[in-house]
């Protein structure tokens, strides 16, 4: 994810507002949606979260313990040292030692799962995360198009959510291009074309500069009760044109919800949170939001 430092300058527009999406689809194509892709996911099933010690994981991953999901989450550590063992002791919850940058680790990652959420990221400029080459062209090109790959052949029919960041189709532009100096959004924008290109069915979240958290330590009660102040209401848009802040909270809510409404599938959404009550957890609300922002082919993807 973008360095927390770096998108503070930018506005939130108000011509996208809660409750509706005034930004076009930037497709113009009708996505036709097949029968097998549509199917909500359901209390049981197994979810792979990588990145589930990260900020929006952590919340992605309680969120679905919450709503009764077995969770597999990916973890480079040992399995008796897993730091997702330890946020989250006593619940539903299977580690799977793993490596994204090594295809050799993958084997049977995502085999059985019903959906994958990958939430992973790092800083857009250098930092002490970067430190065991963990940069970005690793994290998100290297990383991303491996467990895609892994999704695909391991478990062609599950829903793939990928978390990556508005400014991915302006990474050329002012500020991006500043943001972009060391490929965090090139290969971000890279990853969601070779996922569009996979056969998974998918939903791509690109949100603005992550604020509340990141989570490191706190345990699963605290990140259930987590607020985001006044800020908890959320702006969606099927193009790559916001700027502003994003919730975590909302960022992982958006993914959960990405699985529970078939709607989704196969599009793009760009989320920044602002002023207001917010949809919450009703799904109701989620589905109108995300509709509002392909209109035209809400009819086709029924």
């Amino acid at each position: 994810f973008l360095h927390s430092s770096m998108l503070s300058s930018l506005r939130t527009p108000s011509r996208v507002q809660a409750g509706k999406c005034t930004g076009r689809a930037q497709r113009a194509r009708v996505v036709v949606v097949r029968a097998s892709e549509k199917r909500a996911l359901a209390e049981g099933d197994l979810v792979l979260v990588a990145g589930a010690t990260g900020g929006v994981g952590q919340l992605v991953t309680a969120k679905l313990l919450e709503r009764g999901f077995r969770v597999r989450a990916l973890d480079r550590g040992r399995q008796n040292r897993s730091r997702a063992a330890q946020l989250f002791p006593g619940s539903n919850i299977e580690v799977f030692p793993a490596d994204l940058r090594d295809p050799s680790t993958l084997g049977g990652l995502a085999e059985g799962v019903a959906a994958v959420c990958c939430c992973t990221g790092t800083t857009a400029f250098p930092s002490s995360r970067w430190e065991g080459e963990n940069g970005p062209r690793n994290t998100d090109l290297v990383g991303t198009h491996n467990l895609v790959d892994a999704a695909r052949q391991q478990a062609p029919g599950a829903r793939f959510v990928l978390v990556t960041s508005v400014g991915v189709e302006r990474f050329r532009d002012f500020p991006y291009n500043t943001l972009n100096l060391f490929g965090v959004l090139d290969y971000k924008r890279q990853s969601e074309l070779h996922l569009a290109a996979s056969g998974l069915p998918y939903t791509v979240i690109r949100p603005g500069r992550l604020t509340d958290g990141p989570y490191t330590s706190f345990d699963l009660n605290t990140l259930l009760q987590a607020t985001s102040g006044s800020r908890q209401q959320v702006q969606l848009s099927a193009r790559d044109d916001q700027r502003g802040e994003a919730s975590r909270i909302a960022v992982a809510e958006a993914v959960v919800q990405s699985l529970l409404l078939p709607s989704t599938t196969n599009r793009f959404f760009s989320l920044c949170s602002t002023e207001g009550e917010g949809p919450g957890k009703d799904s109701d609300k989620w589905e109108q939001l995300f509709n509002a922002c392909y209109p035209a082919e809400v009819g086709a993807a029924v």
